[in-house]
């Protein structure tokens, strides 16, 4: 058996030399952090100061974008200050704490879209009883699970991670990442292989079942009903669902990063796939909600040139 440690810091092993092109990805990726914060925040802003604004379906767009500042703050800062050092080195703990954020992030955000599927679903087969079946209280209790559900479960990955006696600290990623770690251990991970598969099929396929079984839903109502029902339906879900097939692309691609043997992928494609949802995701939602949602983008407008 090999020697079993507790380790004080790791090793990102997918960093290399890249000279001073380090700079300019530097500047990248200061510029796609400013471009989330800003798009994130301006969205949060005019959904909160406009009454008009305080329905459901943009209630939970807040819970959204408050989830996606989130996520970003937890990856970026520290993926700045490692493209410029040399030693690309982290704490255990700080690298837990990372650990804890990015992947609270990945599970309120797919929360945040399942619940969202739902709330189009009842807007648009059940338009008179949309009110009394989503009432105000009935949103809060949803966000307010959305978030409590996924930092509890994912409270327990930490927890169950973090005591493990490793047999190594280099981690072939270049932001921490659970898997990555609980595959450096000598100590027993049976315990934590179980709890991840059964946590992780439980998220997948349960909130999967909601997001189909609602648009199988709205579907049916677009083919049975008229043209001016078919083009609501397509304007309040097109949103929505190029957010959920860019998610499901983006944790696609991790998974096959994190799983499976990709060495003979080039490291700076499996750098650029492992950081694509945790990157692409928090800019693509604002720019396509503001985009596409005319009470959006004529408030945004009215609030950045003062006019509307």
């Amino acid at each position: 058996m090999k020697n079993s440690t507790q380790v004080s810091y790791f090793i990102f092993g997918a960093y290399f030399d890249i000279g001073l092109f380090k700079y300019l990805l530097f500047v990248i990726m200061m510029c796609f952090y400013a471009l989330i914060i800003c798009a994130n925040v301006l969205l949060v802003v005019v959904i909160c100061v406009n009454r008009s604004l305080h329905e459901p379906m943009y209630l939970f767009l807040v819970s959204l974008f408050v989830n996606e500042l989130y996520g970003s703050t937890g990856l970026f800062p520290f993926l700045l200050v490692q493209i410029l050092s040399d030693i690309h080195t982290v704490s255990a703990p700080f690298c837990f704490l990372q650990i804890y954020c990015l992947y609270s992030y990945a599970t309120t955000q797919f929360h945040n879209l399942s619940i969202m599927s739902y709330d189009r679903y009842l807007a648009i087969c059940y338009p008179l009883q949309y009110n009394t079946r989503m009432t105000s209280n009935k949103v809060a209790v949803l966000i307010a699970l959305t978030w409590l559900l996924s930092f509890v479960g994912v409270s327990v990955t930490v927890s169950l991670s973090s005591p493990l006696q490793l047999c190594g600290n280099i981690i072939k990623t270049v932001y921490c990442d659970n898997y990555a770690i609980v595959k450096l251990a000598c100590s027993d991970t049976r315990v934590n292989n179980i709890y991840g598969l059964s946590y992780t099929s439980l998220e997948v396929f349960g909130l999967l079942i909601l997001i189909l079984y609602s648009y199988m839903r709205i579907l049916k109502v677009c083919f049975s009903g008229s043209k001016q029902t078919r083009q609501k339906a397509l304007s309040t879900c097109t949103p929505h669902l190029a957010s959920t097939i860019n998610f499901f692309f983006g944790s696609f691609f991790q998974m096959l990063q994190s799983r499976f043997d990709m060495s003979s992928v080039p490291v700076m494609l499996r750098n650029v796939l492992s950081l694509y949802f945790l990157t692409c995701q928090p800019l693509f939602n604002p720019l396509m909600y503001g985009l596409q949602m005319s009470k959006i983008r004529i408030l945004c407008k009215s609030l950045i040139f003062g006019k509307i």
